[in-house]
């Protein structure tokens, strides 16, 4: 690589990019010239991928410790996957799943029934997992319609919790910094607590199982509060992504599934992360032991080669559309894309061929003993997670667990740990969406080796952390 690649107009790429483009979630003030009162940095420019690594355009390789964005399973570079995308292109580029179907929808639905638990056999194809949350809030809402319970529309989520940037997913998600300057919003979706263990109130830090009761009982708090005959949908991640990989205690789910039954609420496992093996099964209800109603995923199910993702529901919420002239007015252009639903069966033939799955299962423990080491730092408060999924939690003082404040982890963060850790040769996410946190989430083809060489890149990004703090 060199550090000269420009456009087609001979600008060069950094330089295109903060005239042209528009970052999702980008503060573009750093890349503005000191002159114009930015840092000035140059926006990193990602050229190509292999395996676990990547590279910029100036040639530096990285370790990709977050799949791309918790969504690489197989790797990357994967050209079998490519040339699945071609071959469906060539002989099928596009067709709509409007009233008419294709060989390649029809072949991914059948198969994404057979992984899902229970009697989830229904598969509506989106482009990604923020359409799936927005399909399955109104499919809940148009189902309970069509069953004589038109009342039931609300929803309740989790603290701090992410579900999407449509509207209604916005709703869903739990974090009030990313929904302030969208307000109002789709009225409706209340929050409860979370199951982050290591900030449960203090009488209940000492047991798991109490404290997990305690949260699944805020649920049914909150749904007889708002009145049962009004909520239709309980929206939980079975590893919560935002606030830094906050796994569920044991028996939460159990509870929360007796929950959603007794009040006649739909349970929505929102999957959009945790699925297709990034927990150890290809539907992470099944790793903790739950039938929801609904999943949602996108991201693992294609690692990424090509946009997909899709609601699966049960056949019950299915029966009202069987007759007649009822129909789910709901759909987009390019849901269950011919080329995307190709590329996602390449895919699983992959992780299924390789045993991914099953290799994430053996080796997590491996993962979080090494990843554990980093408690012996003073900034490190707690490491947490499932699966290739684990955040680690920083702190200001480990005895009181006294996090920072907005200004401090303003200045750890972004002023420090990103770009430190970047310059490490790590690509992970440093992220203050509740307390502040490391997370990561790699290629699940990765092993013992790479577990310890991500593990030393943060202790020596950590060491010199800690001594700012």
């Amino acid at each position: 690589m060199t550090d000269n690649l420009t456009t087609r107009s001979g600008t060069p790429l950094a330089q295109a990019a903060r005239d042209h483009l528009w970052g999702h979630f980008t503060r573009h003030s750093v890349y503005e010239p000191a002159s114009a009162g930015g840092l000035g940095l140059d926006v990193p420019v990602i050229v190509r991928g292999q395996g676990h690594r990547i590279w910029d355009d100036k040639g530096r390789s990285y370790f990709d410790g977050l799949a791309g964005l918790f969504t690489v399973q197989v790797g990357h570079g994967r050209t079998e996957l490519a040339e699945a995308a071609a071959e469906q292109a060539a002989k099928l580029a596009y067709f709509p799943l409007w009233s008419y179907t294709h060989p390649m929808g029809i072949e991914l639905a059948e198969r994404l029934a057979s992984y899902a638990p229970g009697d989830l056999n229904r598969v509506f194809f989106t482009s990604g997992g923020g359409e799936a949350v927005e399909s399955a809030w109104k499919l809940a809402k148009q189902y309970f319609k069509l069953t004589g319970k038109p009342t039931k529309t609300k929803v309740v989520s989790r603290s701090i919790a992410y579900h999407g940037t449509p509207h209604g997913a916005l709703s869903i998600t739990g974090i009030p910094a990313a929904k302030a300057a969208f307000e109002p919003l789709v009225p409706g979706a209340m929050k409860v607590p979370n199951t982050g263990f290591y900030r449960a109130p203090e009488h209940l830090r000492d047991d798991e199982y109490a404290f997990g009761q305690w949260a699944a009982n805020r649920i049914a708090e909150a749904i007889e509060f708002e009145g049962p005959d009004t909520v239709a949908a309980v929206f939980l991640e079975p590893v919560q992504n935002s606030g830094g990989c906050f796994p569920p205690p044991p028996g939460y789910f159990e509870r929360v599934r007796e929950i959603c039954d007794d009040y006649d609420v739909l349970l929505v496992s929102d999957e959009t992360i945790c699925a297709f093996g990034r927990i150890g099964s290809m539907f992470a209800c099944d790793d903790f032991n739950y039938v929801p109603d609904i999943i949602t995923c996108a991201k693992g199910m294609s690692s990424g080669y090509s946009p997909i993702g899709a609601m699966i529901a049960s056949e019950r919420l299915f029966e009202p559309f069987r007759n007649g002239t009822t129909s789910f007015a709901h759909g987009y252009t390019f849901g269950g894309h011919p080329v995307s639903a190709a590329v996602a069966m390449a895919n699983l033939d992959i992780l299924e061929r390789e045993g991914l799955n099953q290799r994430v299962v053996e080796k997590s423990g491996a993962f979080r003993a090494q990843l554990e080491t980093l408690l012996d730092l003073p900034i490190v408060g707690d490491v947490r997670g499932a699966g290739y999924f684990f955040g680690i939690e920083l702190v200001k003082d480990k005895q009181t667990r006294a996090s920072f404040d907005d200004a401090e982890s303003e200045r750890l963060l972004r002023g420090f740990l990103s770009k430190a850790l970047y310059e490490a040769g790590l690509y992970c996410r440093a992220d203050d969406r509740g307390d502040p946190v490391i997370q990561l989430s790699p290629p699940l083809t990765i092993g013992e080796p790479e577990f310890a060489e991500i593990t030393g890149m943060l202790h020596d990004v950590l060491c010199r952390a800690s001594e700012l703090v």
